[in-house]
C-alpha cells in the first residue's frame, strides 16, 4: 500500500521539511523521519507511513480505554499503529510507541473501509484509536472517523494530547469520545520523564471538551514520588474544575514498572484511595481508580 502524503507540513530550504502536526515541529531532512519515527521525508515531501498499516487490531471492552461514561458495557474495535510523539520513560506500550515501520515487522494493510466493516462484523458500535499515540496516524484516523460517522459508528480516541492546536481542531471534530492522559500537572515531570511539555496537553483537553463538544475523560497515572504529592493532585483538580468542570471523569491509575523505568515502586492502593477521597471532598463525582491488583 503506497504511503500517504502527510498533513501539516511546511517545506523549508532544499529538501528539508518541518512537520507541524505536534508541538515538536520537527525539522526533517530528506530520507529521515521525525521524533515519532513514522512521518518520513522523501524528496522534500513528508509522508505518513501509518496510513492503512495497523500494528494492532483487537476487540476490547470500552471500559479498557478507559471510558466509564461512554457507551458503557459495549465493545470497541481497537486499532493502533507504530510510533509516538512523546518519549515517556515508563511507557506501557513501548513495543509499538518506540518503533517505526523501517525496523518493525510489517503487517497486512487494512483500509479505513475495512476497519468499518470489521467493527460491524464484531458488533462494535465504536472504533477506538489506541495502544500507541493516535496523533501520529492523523490521516488514517481522520479518514476512518469520517467513514465511521457515515456508517453510524462512534469514534474513540485514547491520546496523550500532545498535538498542535490547528491539528487538534480539525481532528477532534471527528471524534465522539476521548480519554486524554494528563501525566502530571507538572511541566518538569513532562520535560524529564516524557521529553515533552504540559501546556499543549492542557490546551488539547480544552479544545476537545469546550470547542469540539466531545465526551472527555482524563487519566492520570500515579507514579510514587514523581506526581503523587497532594499539592500536585490539588493543582490538577484546580485546573479541571476551572477549565473543564467537576463533572469531568478522571481515572487515577496505579503504576507498575515498565518501559525500562524502574526508579519508582508500584503505586500502593492506599495512595489511590487517598487521591479519590481528596477529589470527592472537592466535589468531583466521577472518579475512577484503575490498574489496581
Amino acid at each position: 500500500m503506497p504511503d500517504t502524503i502527510a498533513r501539516f507540513q511546511e517545506p523549508l530550504t532544499g529538501e528539508t521539511v518541518r512537520c507541524t502536526l505536534c508541538p515538536r515541529s520537527c525539522v526533517i531532512a530528506e530520507g529521515k523521519s521525525g521524533f515519532c519515527r513514522v512521518r518520513v521525508n522523501r524528496g522534500g515531501v513528508l509522508f505518513a507511513e501509518t496510513w492503512g498499516k495497523p500494528a494492532a487490531l483487537q476487540v476490547d471492552p470500552i471500559e479498557k480505554k478507559p471510558l466509564a461514561f461512554f457507551l458503557p458495557g459495549s465493545r470497541t474495535f481497537s486499532i493502533g499503529t507504530f510510533g509516538c510523539n512523546l518519549g515517556c520513560r515508563f511507557c506501557q506500550n513501548d513495543e509499538l510507541s518506540r518503533n517505526g515501520y523501517a525496523t518493525a515487522q510489517q503487517h497486512p494493510p487494512v483500509t479505513p473501509e475495512e476497519l468499518v466493516e470489521l467493527a460491524r462484523r464484531y458488533d462494535c458500535p465504536s472504533i477506538a484509536s489506541t495502544y500507541n499515540e493516535p496523533t501520529v496516524f492523523f490521516e488514517y484516523l481522520a479518514d476512518t472517523a469520517k467513514l465511521a460517522r457515515v456508517a453510524g459508528l462512534k469514534t474513540v480516541l485514547v491520546s496523550n494530547g500532545f498535538i498542535a492546536p490547528e491539528a487538534a481542531r480539525e481532528l477532534y471534530r471527528l471524534i465522539d469520545a476521548a480519554n486524554i492522559d494528563v501525566k502530571a500537572f507538572d511541566d518538569s515531570f513532562y520535560r524529564t520523564l516524557c521529553d515533552g511539555t504540559l501546556a499543549p496537553v492542557l490546551t488539547a483537553c480544552e479544545i476537545f471538551r469546550n470547542e469540539c463538544g466531545g465526551h472527555l475523560e482524563l487519566t492520570n497515572l500515579i507514579i510514587p514520588d514523581r506526581n503523587d504529592a497532594p499539592e500536585k493532585i490539588h493543582a490538577l483538580l484546580d485546573w479541571v474544575e476551572e477549565k473543564l468542570g467537576r463533572d469531568t471523569p478522571i481515572h487515577f491509575s496505579a503504576y507498575f514498572p515498565a518501559g525500562g523505568y524502574h526508579e519508582s515502586p508500584p503505586t500502593p492502593a492506599e495512595t489511590l484511595f487517598r487521591i479519590r477521597e481528596q477529589a470527592i471532598a472537592r466535589g468531583f463525582s466521577r472518579i475512577r481508580l484503575g490498574n489496581l491488583r
